[in-house]
């Protein structure tokens, strides 16, 4: 619960786009829709993702609004479980078992069809009694002054947060930037201007 407590890494991001009317039940829906699902398969390999709850991972109904929404904040978070064999550990096991296979078939080398089999059935195995590596990214938004942080700074975390994000909502989560906060400001961008300051991005500040 790290946006609840303690410090952050965020990135901040302007919400584009109207609220619909009674947007919290519509909202209800959308986060149970996208919410994180297990896969229906324990050798499942790759990435699940989807909203959970920000005080626990496993809780995933969004139905009571009071464990998500405090006035016009919305917090949740992005689970993205992911589960692979480790490459070394399934190099090693298909090693002893294509020894066993040459073996018992008499045989010095694998067949290439053979060894794919193998590894094929050795990966299901070791997938079965694999975990999978758990990350959660919350995610803080006020409704009610159109901006959001998301509790990550990698790309690959806030490309799959603005996805997720648009998928859900039909709003646009927008990068924010320094003259987002500058145009807020009255009559500063104007001064700027009469200065030569046009564009603080190539202004070198």
């Amino acid at each position: 619960m790290g946006i609840l407590k303690g410090g952050l890494s965020v990135r901040r991001y302007r919400v584009i786009g109207e609220l619909p009317e009674s947007h919290t039940d519509l909202f209800i829906d959308a986060l149970n829709t996208n919410q994180f699902r297990e896969p229906q398969s324990p050798t499942h390999k790759g990435e699940a993702s989807g909203w959970c709850q920000v005080h626990n991972l496993l809780d995933v109904d969004f139905s009571d609004v009071n464990l998500w929404l405090y006035n016009q904040y919305a917090l949740f978070a992005l689970r993205v479980d992911k589960k692979v064999v480790p490459a070394k550990l399934l190099r090693a096991h298909l090693e002893k078992r294509m020894q066993a296979w040459c073996t018992a078939n008499s045989r010095p080398r694998v067949p290439a069809a053979v060894k794919e089999e193998l590894r094929e059935a050795l990966e299901q195995e070791m997938l079965q009694k694999t975990l999978p590596r758990v990350t959660t990214f919350e995610v803080c938004w006020n409704m009610n002054d159109g901006w959001a942080v998301f509790t990550n700074d990698s790309e690959l975390a806030n490309e799959r947060f603005q996805k997720l994000f648009l998928r859900t909502f039909g709003l646009r989560a927008v990068p924010w930037s320094p003259l987002d906060e500058l145009a807020a400001e009255e009559g500063l961008p104007e001064a700027l201007v009469s200065v030569g300051v046009s564009d603080l991005r190539g202004s070198g500040r």
